[in-house]
């Protein structure tokens, strides 16, 4: 029996079947060639509201305003601990009464007062520089007696005497306690009130002015007789300093 012969597959150049592979089509093949190509639009940029904006600001303000409260506090304490400050104290050494003449018809009242102050800086390293003090001399609510303490530089731990001439001369709003005083001829109730602004100089550093305001209560003066001036009681006791800081347009102290 002879075997049946079948042909075989017709070879290629490089010795292996052809075979039909089929591509995928090119987008300008689906679309046609003359269709533009798709480009997607771009999203508009998002508007930051104008609320977003302030607030964003004012939580920096707030930061940097607690960073400031900080570095002052810091610096405060710093200060503090290297020069341990102290208040400046006055006390009233003398109080003279040579006139005092209040005419019950016009309100005009006419006064002359010698007044001697005893000023102690206690402090070691800090020197206070005043501007000029404002002094009033008061009985109740009633001023009478005006004058003013120049300028001056008090040093460390010195004591510095003041003698300060205080008068006034023109009307006034007298009280009826007044009155009485003077028609009984009793002593009169005074206080002493100062105002002025003080600088603190520890080595280099030199603060700001600072305000300060001085009352010495509880003074007795008798009415002068004659040209004879009347003394005051209850003299050399210590004054209430205070400390005033003004921020702005208010007054703290």
């Amino acid at each position: 029996m002879t075997d049946k012969v079948h042909p075989s597959a017709k070879p290629t150049g490089n010795g292996t079947a052809a075979a039909n592979i089929s591509l995928p089509p090119t987008k300008s093949q689906l679309h046609g060639p003359n269709r533009p190509t798709y480009r997607p639009r771009a999203a508009p940029p998002r508007r930051r509201s104008s609320n977003s904006c302030c607030c964003t600001l004012f939580c920096w303000l707030i930061l940097i305003l607690f960073i400031l409260i900080i570095l002052l506090g810091a610096a405060g304490a710093v200060l503090y601990f290297l020069y341990h400050p102290q208040r400046p104290s006055f006390t009233v050494t003398s109080l003279k009464l040579s006139t005092f003449k209040l005419s019950s018809s016009s309100s005009t009242l006419t006064s002359k007062f010698q007044l001697t102050l005893s000023a102690t800086n206690p402090n070691k390293k800090i020197t206070f520089f005043y501007q000029p003090t404002s002094v009033n001399i008061l009985t109740g609510d009633m001023d009478v007696g005006d004058g003013v303490i120049p300028s001056f530089e008090h040093g460390k731990e010195n004591t510095t005497v003041l003698k300060i001439p205080v008068a006034r001369s023109g009307e006034v709003a007298a009280d009826d306690a007044v009155k009485g005083s003077l028609k009984s001829k009793s002593a009169l109730a005074l206080k002493v009130k100062m105002e002025t602004k003080v600088e603190a100089k520890m080595g280099m550093f030199r603060t700001p002015r600072v305000g300060i305001r001085v009352l010495c209560d509880g003074i007795q003066v008798t009415l002068p007789a004659g040209e004879k001036p009347a003394t005051a009681s209850a003299v050399n006791s210590a004054c209430a300093v205070d400390v005033r800081f003004k921020f702005w347009k208010w007054t703290l102290g």
